[in-house]
Parts: structure tokens; sequence; C-alpha cells
């Protein structure tokens, strides 16, 4: 039976802007209040989702969030026609509008964590979508994830859906964009790594002081139990705090792994030794690729301006494995230089391909936070709804649909613009029927 690595990616909503909403995510603050362009957003996501497919990388799409939201602008006591609630919502509580005005569910990686059915007890994939409690514009999204996930998953033999955790940064639990899966092969039982930032019920343990640390343990540990995840394939590991502090707000800014090999930055990991000890430990005799990049070779503030670990690693069909980079990465000497040498080293890594994802650069994204990733077997995937498959029919589909729905522009007062919303609405709607997803929004459930 074959197995794939398929990577889902967000379509970016029609509200794509830049609001600066994301305090600890340097880019997304320090680009606050430029104009956007929906529809470049949307098709740089969706060309760098086609040349993966066209890489012969089984490739699929998630819808993005219904925005503005106005069922949360009502349950925050705005009252009136829609058109009056924008607009009272904009003067009286701007940041509260820009906030249920965010398109950064764009950013899938952060959707949900994902556990194959090689590693869970049931034998099914397992999804958690994530709560996002550290960001309030985040915070809205899980409900809506959790039903776009079981559209796309919908046969509960195969798949298993659960409730995000409780909305409580306790439990704080920002997904895929902590968790890293490292196999042997796909279709192999792998060893889950589980990065956290603090632990809530301990103050007395290592904690970031100037930006938040996103995710638990606790968090972490309430995933691994639910998608009944065996301890001896489970590590969990701290990030350092101190590069939180200096703007590493998920793990995936500063490591990224797949199947056999974890590349990551030296500052990554609080205790760093004792946890690779333990990755090896747990990954047995099998091959294991440790890509540590020193700060001689490449700063943490380079790292972080290029979104060097933001990557995504593919394995391709020829069973090499590639980077696909933001071009970020090509235009800086230090880290162009050093992925012009990883296809050189004793690793699987044999290519690096660059990709224009800008605008989700200037946001705070980069290829992989673009991305969930779900490993598959044969059956699997033929269980999953074929809509959300990328073909060169859906992608001209998707292509057609930006362009007769997709703003060219935006900027922040647009966002109170009623026609915005009615736009949005009628864009999501048509998208539902080309994904076949069903009613996964609150104005379809009507």
């Amino acid at each position: 039976m074959k197995h794939f690595e398929v990577n889902f990616d967000g379509l970016v909503g029609p509200t794509h802007n830049y609001a600066g909403l994301s305090f600890g995510n340097v880019a997304s603050q320090s680009n606050a209040n430029a104009t956007s362009s929906p529809k470049q957003a949307a098709k740089q996501g969706l060309a760098k989702a086609k040349a993966l497919a066209d890489m012969g990388m089984t490739q699929g799409i998630l819808a993005p969030q219904e925005r503005p939201d106005i069922y949360t602008l009502r349950r925050l006591g705005f009252t009136g026609s829609d058109a009056t609630v924008l607009q009272n919502a904009a003067k009286h509580a701007k940041q509260v509008f820009l906030a249920c005005c965010s398109a950064s569910s764009m950013w899938t990686a952060n959707a949900a964590t994902v556990s194959p059915s090689a590693d869970t007890a049931d034998g099914r994939v397992h999804f958690t979508p994530a709560n996002l409690t550290n960001k309030f514009h985040r915070s809205l999204e899980p409900n809506v994830t959790g039903r776009i996930l079981k559209g796309t998953f919908a046969n509960n033999k195969y798949f298993a859906h659960h409730t995000h955790l409780p909305d409580n940064e306790h439990f704080g639990d920002e997904g895929a964009a902590n968790h890293t899966r490292l196999c042997s092969q796909y279709g192999h039982a792998g060893v889950e790594l589980f990065v956290y930032g603090r632990h809530a019920f301990d103050s007395s343990q290592p904690a970031p002081t100037r930006y938040p640390a996103r995710q638990t343990i606790e968090a972490s540990k309430a995933v691994a139990r639910l998608h009944g995840l065996d301890d001896d394939s489970v590590v969990y590991i701290q990030q350092n705090p101190e590069v939180i502090d200096q703007g590493v707000f998920h793990n995936d800014v500063i490591a990224v792994g797949n199947q056999n090999v974890l590349f990551f930055h030296e500052l990554a990991f609080y205790q760093k030794d004792q946890a690779l000890t333990q990755i090896k430990r747990k990954f047995g005799d099998n091959p294991l690729h440790f890509i540590e990049v020193s700060s001689a070779d490449v700063s943490l503030q380079d790292a972080i301006k290029t979104y060097l670990f933001n990557t995504q690693i593919i394995t391709l069909p020829n069973g090499e494995m590639a980077i696909i980079a933001p071009s970020e990465c090509q235009e800086n000497t230090a880290v162009s230089r050093y992925l012009d040498s990883v296809v050189t080293m004793n690793t699987p890594i044999k290519q690096v391909k660059y990709f224009d994802v800008k605008q989700s650069m200037r946001n705070g994204g980069g290829p992989a936070c673009l991305r969930l990733r779900v490993a598959l077997n044969d059956d699997e995937l033929q269980q999953v709804n074929q809509h959300t498959l990328l073909t060169d029919t859906q992608f001209d589909r998707l292509n057609s649909w930006i362009d007769k729905h997709y703003r060219d522009q935006l900027s922040e007062d647009d966002l109170r613009d009623p026609q915005l919303l009615t736009e949005s609405r009628t864009a999501l709607d048509e998208l539902t029927q080309l994904l076949k997803l069903g009613s996964v929004y609150p104005f379809q459930l009507d």
C-alpha cells in the first residue's frame, strides 16, 4: 500500500489585510496598516500549491474563514443591520473590528494538529483544531475550522475529529506550527514532537518575558492523549524562551522536519541536547539526520527575517527531498549561501526551490505556515473529499473564482464597506460548492 504526505494549503480569504494584530510576530507588526492585495495573495498561495502538485506531490486546499465576523461583533453588543454593525464597530471599537476582519486562517499550519493512522491507537487519522487562545482574532477560528476539516475528511471510519481544547490560555494550542512528525517512511509509526513555550500550571519553570509563549505543555499532552499516541512515540520539547522573546512566536519559525530530517537553528530548543538524545532513542536504529544551523552561519535575526525555517521540506516522488523556500531566503546572502550548502551535505535534501509569497510574508507567514500536513495511505486518500484535491481543472476553477470575487487592493477603510461583506459571502458560498464542503459558514447555517 502506498503512503503519501498531502499538503493542504489554505486559500487566502477575500479580506486579506495588514492590521498588525499579532504581538510577538515581527513581520506582522512591522507591516501594520499597509495596503494589501487579496487577489495577489490568493494567487501567490494557489500558485505555490500548484507548483508542488506539478512536482508530483498530492496537494489539497482548505477553505478560508468568513470575514468580517459579524456574528462575533453581534455577540460583543453591536446591533442593527450588518452595515450598521460594521460602521459602529469600526468607529467605537477599532481594534476589535480589525480583529474580526482578519484573514489569518490562511496560515493553516495553525488550523489543527494531525496524527496519522500509523501512530494512533485506533488506526484512524486524528484531527484536533487549534484553539489559538493567545490572539483574539485567531481564537475566532476553531469552530469553522472543525467544520471545514469534517467536510474535507468526512468518513468517520478513517478519520477522527476532536473538539478544540478548552478556550483558556492554560491550554493554549497553536496546532501543527508547534508539532513535527519524524518517521522512516510516511506509513511507518513515527515520533511526534510537540514543542511548547511554557508550563501553565507551574510558574517556576522557564518562560519568555517579553513576548507570550502561545503553546503550553498541558495543551500538547492533551492533544497527544486525544489522538491515542503511545508515550514511546512522543517527545515534548520546550522552545527556547530567549528566541520567543526575539520574535520566534512558533516553533515552525525556528525548526522544520520531514521524515528522517530535522532542520533547526542551534538556539531553537531549551535543553537541546537532552531533547535530541530523546528523539534519537525513540526514533530507533533507522537513519536520522539532524541539520543544526549555527548562529555563525545564519544569525537568529536573519533566520526570522527570511523565514529560513518556515520553509517546507517535501519528499519528491523520486525519494529525494526538496526545501520550498520564500524568495526572501534567496535575497539574503548568508541564508542563500547556507541553503546552497545544504544540498551538498550527506542528507536526503538535494534541491531548494524558491517561491514568491510576499503577501503572506509581510503578514508573518512563510510557505510552511500556508499548509497543513496530512500523512495518508491509499485507502485514506480515496476517502478524502476529492473536490478539495488540487487538479489542473480545479486549479483553473479556483483561479477564475479568485478573479471573479477578490479585490485588487484593500485598505483599512475598505473593511467597513458593507459591500465587502456581501462580496465575501458570495465568494465563500460559491467556494463551498466548488469544494463540495456543504454548509460550513455561519451565514449558511442561519
